[in-house]
């Protein structure tokens, strides 16, 4: 068993009447490269923001380990690197200048994260493009610079929300053979997909969330092992022949978020109403 990272331990999430994870418990070790699998509404992304500590759970807890001791992932958000569903890129910015302003709010010097960046920018094919503002760039290209942004800190846990979605098969490839880097460097990557062949090309420990709910945790082969299937496809579908909930992962609103909208919805209107006369 190698070192431990991060812990899981019986963790719920509640959306107002859906539970979008039930009972969640996970140990996820250093250097590993975890897949995590399941179909839209799954619990996918509620996980992930979980462990960045974007949401707090409804009940359990995560934990970060940090010197044989457990510490709480709010404290310690530094320590986590993630690709999220949304690029989120400053489109009048370089795709340098994205990735220094958030390593910097980290408190990582410029030489530091031009370093790491560069030296992963090459990984990607990319290093030519680092000057260039983004706002021209494609989908592949936003993607490497949001992968990038992601490691400039040198987190210790890498979350990749669908990393190849919407890529052509180079820059997919490429993606997929950093993150190989990484695992051979001793980094942790959770590597959430829709895509099973993907999973069993990168990843040596596979997650199969459904409804919220654990329905698998090892291996690629221990799945179709234990499903009796030739093919993880197989092995997923047996695993998951339940119907898959309506996805609804979002936080209810506030009542100053929703008096904010309001007001400014009202403002909308006035303006509409004045270009109009």
């Amino acid at each position: 068993m190698g070192q431990l990272l991060l812990q899981v331990k019986n963790v719920s999430k509640v959306f107002g009447n859906l539970n979008a994870l039930e009972d969640l418990s996970i140990d996820i070790e250093k250097g590993s490269i975890i897949g995590l699998v399941g179909s839209n509404g799954a619990g996918k992304t509620t996980l992930l923001r979980l462990l960045c500590g974007l949401y707090r759970p409804t009940k359990g807890d995560i934990f970060f380990l940090k010197d044989g001791e457990e510490k709480n992932i709010d404290k310690f958000r530094e320590a986590v690197g993630i690709l999220p569903e949304s690029t989120g890129l400053y489109h009048r910015l370089t795709a340098w200048e994205n990735i220094r302003y958030y390593s910097r709010l980290n408190g990582v010097s410029d030489s530091i994260s031009w370093e790491r960046t560069l030296r992963f920018s090459k990984a990607l094919s990319f290093s030519n493009d680092l000057m260039r503002h983004t706002r021209g760039f494609s989908r592949g290209m936003r993607q490497k610079t949001s992968i990038l942004r992601a490691l400039a800190h040198g987190p210790e846990i890498l979350l990749l929300d669908e990393p190849t979605a919407g890529l052509d098969v180079t820059s997919a490839r490429l993606v997929r053979k950093l993150v190989l880097q990484l695992k051979k460097e001793g980094g942790t990557v959770i590597y959430s997909t829709h895509n099973l062949s993907e999973a069993e090309k990168v990843c040596d420990r596979i997650l199969i969330l459904h409804n919220g709910q654990l329905r698998f945790d090892g291996s690629p082969e221990n799945l179709m092992s234990e499903t009796s299937t030739l093919s993880l496809e197989e092995g997923y579908v047996k695993l998951t022949s339940d119907d898959a909930r309506i996805r609804d992962e979002t936080e209810p609103e506030g009542w100053f978020s929703r008096a904010w909208r309001q007001l400014f919805t009202r403002k909308t209107d006035l303006i509409e109403e004045m270009e109009e006369e």
